[in-house]
Parts: structure tokens; sequence; C-alpha cells
């Protein structure tokens, strides 16, 4: 099996391959409408694009991502040959120790960006980094405490905007209540499309002990639950999102319960993707 070095060109395409470059604009996107239109401050949003402290903390979230990713692809490789083989980059295309030393250089340039913004940011910074390393050594083999870690960490891309803008509005906390909710149901269907590889290398996902059809009904429960507390969270703020949210999940149930191949997960995957982006962009009628 060949790998190159970084001195290849092909080494920064790879690099992208592995940072779910969509994934980070996602990231990026949401951060950046959160502060013109949930901050309060809409009505001055050139000052919101050209604040260069807050482009920083974008910055470092977008780069604590990708080292996020890049070190899940790392302990992943043998699991990803079963599930995803056309995906594998890791010891394929680039070499194991330059897939460390990306990891290391973006880590520390995030955690670093941070520490340079604020005490808090910087500490916040080091606890994404540390958790997305813990999760892709440990706990995404774990049955639920994986899946949990990954939605509070994408709660908490929100909530630090809130940090940095010393604000505690609380739509900010609404948003990241939906966005940490969607992560979950997100990232157990993708255990259940991960079923084959995760069981050959001895993962315990949900999927694997408890089988798809009782999987399923914990997402039937996240879900109502999750509906439950945004409408308790949102009603007297007579937002959007609510509304949004009912019609859009009562069609990924239906979805869910009609879903039986790797295909079909695939797609419920990238429905979950679509909620978020629905949630994100209604941050603009707020």
């Amino acid at each position: 099996m060949q790998s190159t070095s970084i001195t290849n060109p092909k080494s920064i395409f790879h690099y992208l391959k592995m940072i779910r470059v969509m994934n980070l604009s996602m990231v990026a996107l949401t951060q950046y409408l959160t502060a013109i239109f949930l901050i309060g401050i809409s009505n001055n949003w050139l000052s919101v694009l050209t604040d260069k402290g807050f482009f920083l903390l974008v910055l470092s979230t977008v780069l604590i991502a990708s080292a996020g990713y890049i070190i899940n692809d790392y302990y992943d490789v043998k699991i990803d040959f079963v599930n995803k083989p056309d995906r594998v980059v890791v010891g394929k295309n680039l070499s194991r120790r330059w897939v460390l030393a990306g990891h290391t250089f973006l880590n520390l340039s995030g955690i670093g960006i941070g520490f340079y913004l604020s005490p808090i940011i910087g500490i916040i910074n080091f606890f994404a980094a540390f958790s997305l390393w813990l999760y892709s050594n440990e706990l995404k083999r774990r049955p639920f405490i994986g899946n949990l870690m990954i939605a509070i960490l994408t709660g908490l891309t929100v909530m630090v905007v809130g940090q940095y803008f010393s604000e505690r509005a609380y739509l900010i906390l609404c948003y990241a209540v939906f966005a940490g909710f969607i992560t979950l149901v997100r990232e157990i269907i993708k255990d259940m499309e991960d079923l084959k590889g995760d069981e050959r290398f001895g993962c315990k996902t949900l999927p694997i002990i408890w089988g798809i059809q009782r999987t399923k009904k914990v997402i039937y429960l996240i879900l109502l639950v999750f509906v439950v507390v945004v409408f308790i969270m949102m009603w007297n703020l007579n937002q959007l999102l609510p509304f949004l949210l009912l019609g859009t999940l009562i069609f990924l149930i239906f979805a869910i319960q009609r879903a039986d191949t790797i295909k079909a997960y695939n797609r419920l995957s990238s429905l979950c993707k679509i909620i978020m982006l629905l949630g994100v962009i209604s941050m603009i009628f707020v």
C-alpha cells in the first residue's frame, strides 16, 4: 500500500478529503449567522464580517474540527476499509506520520488562537480538542457516550460565539440545544450505517449491542424529547424554528421506519444535515 509525504502536491487534496470541507463550511456559517442574527447585531452585520477577532474564533473552531476529522480517520482506518474503502486516506495516500503531524499542527494552532483571544476560549478549545481525540481513540466504540460527546461539542460551537461577544442570549442556547439534538440523532444513524465494520473490529455501539430495531426506538425517543424541549424553550419567543422542526422531524421519523439498507441510512444522515442547515437558515428570520 503506497503512501505519499507532505511534499507531494496531491497531499493537500488528501488532507482536504479527510477534513470534510463541506461540514467545516457549515460550522463557519453557523457561527457567523449566530453572531449576526442571534447576538442582536444584525443591523450592523458588516462589523461582524470585518471583526478580525471573531474571524480568528471561527478559524480556531474550524482548525480543531479539522483535527478531529483527521484523528478519527487515523484510528478508524481498518473500520473504514470495510465501511467506506473509497474514503480511506491514512496509510494509503498519506503516511500515518504525516496524518498525525497534521492533526497536531491543527490542534495546537486552534488552541493557541483560542488563548490569544481569551483564556476562557482557549480552555474551551483545549476541551474540544481533547474530547475529539478521546472520542476517536475510545468513546466512539462505546454505546451512546461517544454520540453524546459529539452532540455536546456541536452545541458548544454555537455557545462559544456568545462567549466571544460576552452575550448570554437565550436564543443562542435554544439553537445550541437544537444543534446538539440533531447531531445526536445523526451520530446514532451513522452507527447504524457503519454497523458491519464496527462489529468486525469489536465496537460496542447501540446498533451492535441492541440491534437496529431497538436502536430506532431510541432515536424515536430522542426525537420526542427533542421536539418537546425545543418547543418549550422557544414557544414564548414566537419563533419559526419549532414549527419548521416539527414538520421535518415527522418526515425523518417516517424515513427511519422505512430504512433498512446502508444506502438508506446514508440518506438519513444526509437528511439530518439538511435539517441542521434549515435550522441554521432559520436564524435569519429570528
